[in-house]
């Protein structure tokens, strides 16, 4: 019987297809995941990465979709069917109520866990093997509905990429995947969960490679394509909306206006950091408040809504308003607010804008950290397309002719975005994408640039992340770095080790030297506190010598270790010891000085060529 090559190979895919599901156990197996399984025995893996992409972006462009429709619904019944009319009441209950059900819902629902934002998707990247909770898959839609739904200043943007992250997180630790392609399909997943926020693709891409993928060597990207096309498609076909922003004019690019631009840039670099800094403090004041969730989510959702009272396009995500501004209806924007009693002069119009935009990092900070669910995407593009209008209305009011009003205030929302998040690539292509504006590339690039230069002048990390970057928790563009922060000194520490105590005769010591293998003794004290070591290097000489007997004492021989470790002390540090005091050896201690054992400068070396192998194969 002639068996060819083609039979030999599927028999093998059948028992590698056997064998995997056996793993997963077939009682627990759904009809799909079935399927799944047998087409990854028999697909390459490039194939099944591409699949895999495929269907994590259309099930996170359906999340994307779901959640949007939730936001409207809820403004459609708290518009329409609750019988409110805009009006005092309204922008007080509203936001108090988004963030206290938001709080309300995480305490009693979510078990507590509130980890939210792009920061918690960085730190399982980096610390948890790329494995995001499932529960993420659907907690952050509900929270974030509720938050943005009834009013939040925040975005829906970083929820839904957090959601994307952990379908695509979850969907590679299903059909047992490795760390390197359940972090590639966590990118695919919160690369379409952006891509469909916005209709733009390449913008969900550029997030994936500026902010998740940040010093993960990595070297497949078609999962990441085909993920971030699926969810703009799903989104654009379900949902059938036009573009985010629409303009009734847009004047073409002119390099003589090109001083507008730069000196846009500036601004945006300003406000950038502004923004980022009130976010800071915001953060830390509701950290250091001595009172439960709830009492907190209280006092923030109150002073949302004294805001929203006092300031009407704070209210949501404020989409609304920038295209009701861009095409001329500012009348309509302040006749909500007080501001309407004074008039509609040019300089009462930019006052009431710069107000707003100095209001929007208050308000979208204490959505997000007083107990709601958001992020800063749609903050910083609103913030952004007002400084940029008022910076339009401003050179008018100076007399400066030919101003492109229109064109400032497109490109200011790419200028305030990189200055905020640190993704000067990510924001000029959301831009161009979702207004279509390609034809403002070299303005878009000025003044991203400018603002993204400016931040990363006043802080070298965005900080958001520097506290986490610090603690080595999260990747940086060193990759080196990233590698040794995945290790973890506990890991690491040799406890087969000879030790003597303090007070020892020479009979003890000589019977250890005597038996003894290794090269180092510890010297221990009261409650085996670290007290110092003895090398045979210092013993070896006495050995040999008439009265060598009589020095052989641990009081003659003991020598402090040139460094000490703490149990839990950063590898990165440890590194640093080793290189300045040249050992080889260092001991480790807890907190009390208890010895725990030595870590050796071979040992570490050996577990960084094993990750360097893994994370680069």
């Amino acid at each position: 019987m002639i068996v060819n090559r083609s039979s030999i190979k599927k028999f093998y895919s059948f028992l590698k297809f056997r064998r995997n599901f056996t793993r997963y156990s077939l009682q627990k197996a759904k009809s799909y995941e079935i399927v799944l399984f047998w087409l990854k025995s028999i697909l390459s893996r490039n194939q099944f990465l591409i699949l895999s992409g495929i269907l994590v972006g259309i099930t996170c462009g359906l999340a994307g979709v779901v959640l949007k429709s939730l936001v409207h619904y809820i403004h459609h019944v708290i518009t329409y069917r609750v019988h409110f009319e805009r009006q005092v009441f309204f922008y007080i209950l509203f936001p108090f109520l988004g963030i206290v059900l938001t709080t309300v819902v995480v305490q009693f629902f979510f078990k507590g866990q509130d980890r939210k934002g792009i920061a918690a998707v960085l730190y399982e990247i980096a610390q948890n093997s790329s494995i995001v909770s499932s529960v993420k898959m659907y907690s952050q839609i509900v929270q974030s509905a509720i938050t943005v739904g009834l009013g939040g200043s925040a975005g829906l943007e970083s929820p839904i990429a957090v959601t994307g992250a952990a379908i695509g997180s979850n969907f590679a630790q299903t059909y047992k995947l490795d760390y390197r392609e359940r972090t590639l399909l966590l990118a695919a997943g919160a690369t379409a969960g952006i891509a469909s926020a916005f209709n733009a693709p390449i913008a969900g891409m550029m997030f994936a490679f500026e902010i998740l993928l940040t010093g993960v060597v990595f070297f497949d990207f078609f999962p990441l394509v085909v993920a971030a096309v699926c969810g703009s498609l799903t989104s654009k076909v379900l949902l059938k909306e036009s573009v985010l922003f629409q303009f009734s004019s847009r004047a073409p690019f002119d390099y003589h206006n090109i001083p507008f631009y730069l000196l846009l840039g500036i601004l945006c670099g300003l406000y950038g950091r502004y923004y980022v800094l009130i976010g800071k403090y915001v953060d830390q004041w509701f950290h250091n408040l001595k009172m439960g969730r709830i009492q907190k989510a209280a006092i923030g959702g109150a002073v949302l809504s004294v805001l929203c009272v006092l300031y009407p396009p704070l209210f949501g995500e404020g989409y609304d308003t920038i295209k009701a501004i861009t095409n001329g209806q500012i009348q309509e924007v302040i006749a909500n607010s007080f501001f309407r009693f004074i008039g509609y002069h040019e300089w009462v119009v930019i006052v009431f804008v710069a107000v707003i935009c100095l209001l929007k990092a208050f308000s979208a900070s204490i959505t997000i950290f007083s107990g709601g669910n958001g992020g800063n995407f749609a903050p910083s593009l609103f913030a952004g397309g007002l400084v940029g209008y008022a910076f339009a209305l401003v050179c008018t009011q100076l007399g400066i002719e030919h101003v492109p009003e229109s064109n400032l205030v497109i490109v200011g929302m790419a200028g305030v975005m990189s200055g905020v998040l640190y993704a000067p690539l990510t924001a000029i292509f959301l831009i161009a994408e979702s207004t279509y504006g390609y034809d403002l590339f070299i303005p878009l690039m000025i003044v991203s640039v400018i603002s993204f230069s400016m931040a990363k002048w006043f802080s070298s990390v965005s900080p958001d992340l520097e506290k986490l970057a610090r603690q080595g928790k999260i990747f940086t563009r060193e990759h080196d770095r990233n590698l040794l922060s995945l290790l973890h000194i506990s890991d690491l520490i040799d406890k087969d080790i000879q030790v003597v105590h303090v007070d020892a005769s020479r009979e003890e010591l000589a019977g250890l030297i005597r038996a003894g293998k290794r090269n180092v003794i510890s010297v221990l004290g009261e409650g085996n506190k670290f007290v110092g070591t003895i090398s045979m290097d210092d013993v070896r000489p006495l050995l040999f010598t008439a009265d060598g007997y009589t020095m052989l004492t641990i009081s003659h021989l003991v020598k402090p270790a040139p460094a000490v470790v703490q149990e839990f002390e950063n590898v990165l540090t440890v590194i640093k010891k080793f290189d300045e005091t040249g050992a080889w050896n260092l001991p480790v201690v807890k907190g009390d000085g208890e010895f725990v054992g030595f870590i050796s400068k071979s040992s570490v070396l050996n577990s960084y060529r094993q990750l360097l192998r893994s994370h680069s194969g």
